[in-house]
């Protein structure tokens, strides 16, 4: 039962409520994408998190009812690569039992065709996959652990059949990587039922070398594919949605732009993130977290954790995407592999 002194939902001093949480279950992957996990960092030696760091699915289950408490309408499944997080289907049913609660997951694909119907079966009921490219060179060279585009493209299939669909498809866009890759990926996802979302080359963490000039911005991307299939723009499903949607005129589906860097959408941003070890990040570009693993591992009462997070949130002013620049940008910030996308 919720703290009558806490008013819900939670709002942070810019007036933002507080209704998505994304909860990173692993910091480890199976890929070593250039923008994320570039394997001159995270190689062989890299040293991990060890189990006991790492929260347990009874503490995450668990923090996901304080913050559905709070006003959480939706939780994303994150890592690294949640799925090579073991049993995590054990964690799907206990997440699925919470009331009013819109559960996700987002993946590089590459585990999903032998684990979509078992995902589904236990509460999941959407999914997001990240694919760079269908140009199987290009895609290995960003994956760089040499795995194939037609696996990943199995996965989508999979999911769809077992009946997480649609499926999001993420192609992130990095300029000299994988821009002559946008219009291929438009044309086989057209028609398809599945939502194709491209995001722009992001600063997040500091190992990818980001650049300003490494971006293709939205607006190029919408110029491209709007050239060859024209494009008329979509109101958002919701408040907040951080995908710009744009339907073809023929009726054959829609496309999303995620913006960060060129179209800030601090202004309505919900999202709080819960790192692998159980920190909580007001922001995808966070420096610093707070520690939620010290006091459910000391024993505190729901009614203090609720209390203690309704505190922090309460207090976030963050607008990075609004304020970035070439200084901001070389800020010490937190890896997307601690906190997902």
């Amino acid at each position: 039962m919720s703290n009558p002194q806490i008013a819900l939902p939670a709002r942070d001093r810019r007036g933002r409520a507080l209704r998505d949480l994304r909860i990173s279950v692993t910091d480890r992957c199976n890929f070593r994408c250039v923008y994320c996990m570039p394997k001159e960092v995270f190689g062989k030696d890299y040293q991990f998190l060890e189990r006991r760091e790492i929260l347990s699915f009874e503490e995450i289950a668990r923090l996901a009812r304080v913050f559905r408490d709070l006003g959480v309408e939706k939780i994303r499944l994150t890592g690294g690569e949640p799925l090579v997080r073991r049993n995590l289907e054990q964690l799907i049913e206990m997440l699925a039992r919470i009331p009013g609660l819109d559960l996700t997951l987002t993946t590089n694909g590459s585990l999903l065709s032998r684990k979509a119907r078992a995902l589904r079966d236990a509460g999941l009921k959407r999914i997001t996959v990240s694919l760079d490219s269908l140009d199987d060179a290009v895609f290995r060279r960003m994956n760089d652990v040499d795995f194939p585009v037609t696996r990943v493209l199995e996965g989508i299939e999979a999911a769809a059949a077992a009946g997480l669909s649609p499926v999001k498809v993420n192609m992130v866009v990095k300029r000299g990587e994988n821009e002559d890759s946008v219009l291929p990926m438009a044309r086989f996802f057209r028609g398809s039922g599945h939502i194709l979302r491209f995001i722009e080359y992001m600063d997040v963490g500091h190992t990818n070398g980001w650049r300003l000039d490494d971006v293709v911005t939205a607006r190029e991307i919408v110029g491209m594919i709007g050239a060859e299939a024209p494009l008329e723009p979509l109101d958002p499903n919701y408040r907040g949605e951080v995908a710009e949607r744009w339907r073809y005129r023929d009726g054959s589906g829609e496309i999303g732009v995620i913006a960060s860097v060129t179209q800030a959408f601090c202004r309505d941003c919900t999202r709080a993130r819960i790192s692998t070890e159980g920190k909580l990040y007001t922001c995808l570009f966070a420096t610093a977290g707070h520690d939620l693993r010290a006091p459910l591992r000391a024993g505190a009462s729901d009614g203090a954790l609720r209390e203690a997070i309704a505190a922090v949130w309460s207090q976030r002013t963050d607008r990075y995407s609004e304020i970035r620049t070439a200084n901001t940008a070389k800020l010490q910030k937190i890896e997307m592999s601690y906190i997902g996308g």
